[in-house]
């Protein structure tokens, strides 16, 4: 009995020493835990608070919706869409997250257009990040790798710049980047405007990343809509008859643009050589950049004979001449030891103001420059607006060259008379051509018609005048009879318009060799005008680079002028005027 009894103590004792330990495991557990809470909600309660808040904070910044690009439709009242956005796709790899990188190239090359072994380089790494292997691809072929269900491979979406019409009027529009900024056209110049503001969502996230509370919110604001002056119509006319004018005078390029005279609003401007800006990044791999330039605001030649009514009505306005003064000149004049000739070589004659129009003298301007003289010349060719930009909404303007007076000498004031020596855009001149429609006033031309802001305000572009009166009305009118009567009677004839008083100027120039002088046997045709000519809605200039089947711009311009005239007059059904 008395063993069993001491073993029975000992076990007691066992026990008491176990449950000991243990207590005090756990009073120091207990302790340990007390420190951490007291350390974590006391000393360092605002470092691990903030620890807390980035797990359950989200910050996500919201895109705004660029805004589209509207053109006119004379024969609807609908707009139609040149630039949108539509939902694109963006082939992402997280090379850490994928497991077998054969398996995914392999996977992924059957379906992209890259290489398996050019895949695979890319992501048999222990990256997070990788740029996208393939960008913007449509939603059928994301479909079709999400279907593919690989590790790592991430699809993500974004709004992409679309332009339905492809190559319609690609250089007014310019076109958005990859980063998402607008580039020449009117993409560049109105970035701002389109892009809009982008706005901010922030509060707190669940354990399963689902919003529960907003704790900051920036709205965002999309960009704004803009309606072209543009008439969708005209413009795909216009770039058509620029490319059978391409082709018909075997020319380097051809190029058109249309104004409203009354109010400078800018209703086509056309090129043969367009490109699509949804495959901007592919164009300038393959042409390079110059293309995008518009080449009826970047481009400057030298005009030649269509500029001489710029100078005439200088004259006129000055008091020089009037359109009956009469003059004899010969077949060719020699100013500081440069002969300057007729186009032909031909002596006209005794002439008047007009005939000297109508045929195209260059001896007889050379006498109308020296009646005007240096200073006044030079200050009627800033007023038209020659040697500065028009300020019209686009980018990438040229402002042409006007040379200083200051350097003129004899020989400049004579070869400008006749349209060398000075450097302008088809802009430009076409602006000149319609103050002389418009009855004397230059304005500025536009290309936005209106501005429509998200919420639905509307915001109208307003006529501006630059020069309230650059020549008199008087000496408008003038300038109009004058022009009429070139295409009556004069070189001009082959833009006449059947039923309609037309109002113009041809230009065959010169073009200038880089070595001095100028070139042989290549030109610039050109012709410049306006009609109906006494009530003018349109003024126009087209241009024909180097033609190798015509020898004059009488045989070239004037008959698409007089083409792309008629066609006008017919879609805007205006009524004939003769």
């Amino acid at each position: 009995m008395n063993v069993d009894y001491k073993k029975n103590n000992d076990m007691d004792e066992k026990w008491k020493k176990r449950i000991s330990l243990l207590m005090g495991t756990v009073f120091l557990i207990c302790i340990f835990l007390g420190w951490c809470l007291f350390d974590k909600s006391v000393l360092n309660h605002q470092k691990y608070k903030a620890l807390a808040d980035n797990q359950h904070f989200v910050r996500k910044e919201v895109t705004s919706h660029r805004g589209k690009i509207l053109a006119q439709d004379f024969t609807s009242d609908d707009f139609i869409q040149l630039a949108t956005n539509i939902e694109k796709y963006n082939v992402n790899v997280v090379p850490k997250n994928v497991k077998d990188a054969h398996n995914v190239a392999s996977k992924l090359a059957s379906v992209l257009d890259i290489s398996e072994s050019e895949i695979f380089d890319k992501i048999n790494n222990d990256q997070l990040y990788i740029p996208p292997l393939k960008k913007r691809v449509d939603k059928k072929l994301a479909d079709k790798i999400v279907e593919l269900k690989l590790t790592g491979v991430v699809i993500t979406s974004e709004d992409v710049r679309y332009y339905p019409e492809n190559d319609l009027a690609s250089h007014i529009l310019g076109f958005v980047n990859f980063d998402a900024d607008g580039k020449y056209g009117v993409e560049g110049y109105y970035d701002e405007q389109l892009k809009g503001e982008g706005g901010i969502v922030a509060g707190f996230k669940d354990t399963h990343g689902k919003l529960i509370s907003v704790d900051i919110s920036e709205e965002m604001k999309n960009g704004s809509d803009l309606l072209l002056t543009i008439d969708s119509n005209v413009q795909y006319i216009a770039q058509q008859k620029a490319k059978v004018a391409k082709e018909k005078y075997a020319a380097d390029a051809v190029s058109i643009i249309i104004v409203n005279p009354e109010n400078g609003a800018v209703i086509a401007m056309a090129a043969d050589s367009t490109y699509d800006p949804n495959k901007f990044n592919e164009v300038a791999k393959k042409h390079g950049q110059n293309l995008f330039n518009n080449p009826l605001i970047s481009n400057t030649w030298e005009p030649g004979s269509i500029f001489k009514p710029v100078v005439m009505g200088a004259a006129i306005n000055a008091g020089k001449v009037q359109p009956d003064t009469e003059e004899k000149f010969g077949n060719m004049v020699v100013v500081q030891g440069y002969e300057i000739h007729t186009a032909e070589d031909e002596a006209f004659g005794r002439e008047t103001m007009t005939q000297v129009l109508e045929n195209s003298d260059n001896v007889a301007m050379v006498w109308v420059a020296d009646k005007i003289g240096n200073e006044q010349m030079y200050q009627y060719f800033e007023k038209f607006g020659f040697g500065q930009k028009t300020n019209v909404d686009l980018e990438a303007e040229a402002q042409g060259s006007l040379l200083d007076v200051k350097k003129w000498r004899d020989i400049h004031r004579a070869t400008m008379s006749f349209g060398q020596g000075i450097a302008v855009t088809p802009l430009q001149l076409v602006m000149a051509y319609s103050t002389i429609a418009n009855n004397g006033r230059l304005i500025k031309p536009y290309i936005i018609d209106k501005i429509i802001k998200p919420d639905g305000k509307e915001i109208e572009t307003e006529m501006k005048i630059i020069d309230e009166q650059v020549i008199s009305e008087d000496t408008a009118n003038k300038l109009k009879d004058m022009l009429v009567s070139v295409i009556e009677k004069g070189h001009g004839h082959n833009a006449a318009v059947e039923r309609y008083k037309v109002a113009g100027k041809t230009g065959t120039s010169q073009i200038p060799d880089e070595h001095g002088g100028y070139k042989e046997n290549e030109f610039i045709h050109s012709f410049g005008g306006f009609f109906p000519a006494y009530n003018p809605k349109f003024a126009m200039i087209v241009r024909l680079d180097k033609p190798k089947n015509a020898e004059f711009a009488a045989g070239s311009a004037a008959p698409v002028f007089a083409d792309m005239a008629k066609w006008l007059l017919q879609y805007y059904e205006i009524m004939p005027d003769k």
